[in-house]
């Protein structure tokens, strides 16, 4: 099937984004898990990637957690740490794509204040033909609404849609909605099927 545009996921796809990873070499795997047990970092983050205040929220949940506080405030001071690196490859893709004239956009649950930071430190975020940032949209993946408002907005059909995403949930969601779908765990097989799509060539995507 045609394929009109590739919509990248950031986190996981373009860059690792590991926070138990980033914890378990400063503080230690066993405080790790104490905190991870404790405190719903990851619910706190989606509150970021809803359109939360970056540092506001991250530093309410260290006060509600003062024997975790100087930790949890390390997920915003630190925050670059816990995204990164990039992943070559992945970036590769996405320009030669857009090197061959294949619009591409991003969608991710990313906060305002985060993105903006993390643009300062990969060009690569700014090569989007769209981005549709979930703390900017004020919903995140996978709520339906998410995509219903890309479909919106870029006007193409849902079935020319071609998505990546590390989460199946994610990507459960757009195929739900018609979108092609490629479920990430890798750059080697995300470039299989952007070759497998006509979109690149071997040599393209190597």
């Amino acid at each position: 099937m045609t394929v009109d545009a590739v919509i990248f996921d950031i986190g996981n796809v373009l860059i690792e984004w590991q926070p138990e990873r980033y914890y378990d070499r400063t503080v230690g795997e066993a405080r790790r898990r104490a905190m991870f047990e404790a405190v719903d970092l990851h619910a706190m983050n989606d509150e970021v990637d809803r359109g939360g205040d970056f540092t506001a929220t991250i530093y309410a949940a260290a006060e509600q957690y003062p024997e975790f506080r100087d930790e949890i405030r390390q997920w915003h001071d630190n925050w670059i740490e816990l995204a990164s690196p990039e992943i070559p490859r992945s970036v590769r893709l996405l320009r030669a794509l857009r090197a061959k004239g294949v619009p591409v956009f991003a969608l991710t649950n990313f906060g305002i204040g985060s993105f903006d930071y993390a643009e300062t430190q990969y060009p690569f975020l700014g090569e989007f033909d769209r981005r549709y940032i979930s703390g900017h949209m004020q919903v995140i993946k996978p709520d339906p609404r998410i995509y219903e408002m890309v479909e919106q907005d870029c006007g193409l059909a849902p079935e020319r849609l071609l998505f990546a995403d590390d989460r199946a949930d994610n990507i459960a969601a757009a195929a739900a909605r018609g979108w092609q779908v490629h479920h990430f765990t890798g750059p080697e097989g995300w470039a299989e099927t952007l070759v497998a799509k006509g979109l690149l060539s071997a040599a393209e995507a190597a």
